[in-house]
């Protein structure tokens, strides 16, 4: 085992113990803590524990390929957000595959190798679907900190009578203690208002006034101040993605062999997109015998 490895089971062990401590005495949310050296973790709702992430997985911004212009949007929030400027939350939505979660870590990323000047320690926590009813404790926990946090969750979408939007909509806005000033929510879904269409159309249809009947669900994507849009990508964006990672990972094709490969695997999988493109390339890699992260 590495010694990193031991250092993080060494770490997670004594947690454990320290909740456990904690909920006895009746104050479980004292056992989170941030590591001086670990700028991501996992929020672990159940047991109110942020887990370090000592490697995150995550690829350079520049491999980022056919978002630029949504890919600068955030970068200038998140950058604003670690100034102490004003920022905003934000909802990446839309296509599967297109960048939305690589987007949000490897901006996290990026702003790590930037000049600390002017710049807070910006630290990413990363929470499940499923614990957002746990966010208020999380956040409890972080009003006062000296660090900026981005609260970030993947796939987040909301079935029938869920009722756990509830929290996230007090919490992004409305509430009483609202969203602390040293914290940004990200989400990534593939819905715009984070719930099925046929959810909306059957509470429009069986509400005495279905307009009111859906307000508050549909309301929770209008607390997010971002709205970035990714949609699927034409040949000639899925394309130029190819060749990215192809430059990126130094692999030597040809350009017509490359071009008729990489057709021919989009084809196979019945789309284009970045997700494709990087399984693509990861077995072209194979095939010439090269070795990628």
């Amino acid at each position: 085992m590495k010694k990193t490895d031991q250092l993080s089971a060494i770490s997670t062990a004594l947690d454990k113990i320290a909740h456990a401590l904690q909920t006895m005495a009746g104050n479980a949310e004292a056992t989170v803590r941030i590591e001086d050296d670990i700028n991501a973790y996992l929020w672990d709702g159940a047991d109110h524990i942020l887990r370090p992430v000592h490697s995150v997985n995550r690829i350079p911004l520049a491999l980022l390929e056919g978002v630029a212009h949504l890919r600068d949007i955030l970068l200038e929030n998140t950058l604003a957000f670690a100034r102490g400027h004003g920022a905003n939350n934000a909802l990446l939505w839309g296509a599967r595959g297109m960048g939305k979660s690589s987007m949000v870590k490897a901006i996290h990323g990026h702003i790590e190798t930037l000049e600390k000047s002017g710049l807070s320690r910006l630290i990413l926590i990363e929470i499940a679907r499923e614990d957002i009813a746990t966010l208020p404790i999380l956040l409890r926990f972080l009003v006062d900190r000296p660090e900026r946090f981005i609260i970030y969750c993947d796939d987040l979408s909301f079935d029938r009578d869920e009722s756990s939007y509830k929290a996230l909509k007090s919490v992004l806005d409305g509430g009483l203690e609202g969203r602390p000033a040293n914290t940004l929510f990200y989400a990534t879904s593939n819905r715009r208002h984070l719930m099925p269409r046929d959810m909306i159309e059957n509470e429009r249809s069986t509400a005495i006034n279905p307009s009111e009947a859906v307000e508050e669900k549909v309301s929770l994507s209008d607390r997010f101040g971002l709205w970035l849009g990714f949609h699927n990508c034409d040949q000639d964006t899925y394309l130029a993605m190819v060749r990215n990672y192809v430059a990126h990972f130094g692999i030597e094709v040809g350009e017509d062999e490359l071009r008729a490969l990489a057709i021919e695997w989009s084809a196979t999988r019945g789309s284009r997109s970045g997700r494709v493109a990087i399984q693509f390339v990861r077995h072209l890699a194979g095939i010439k015998g090269k070795s990628i992260a």
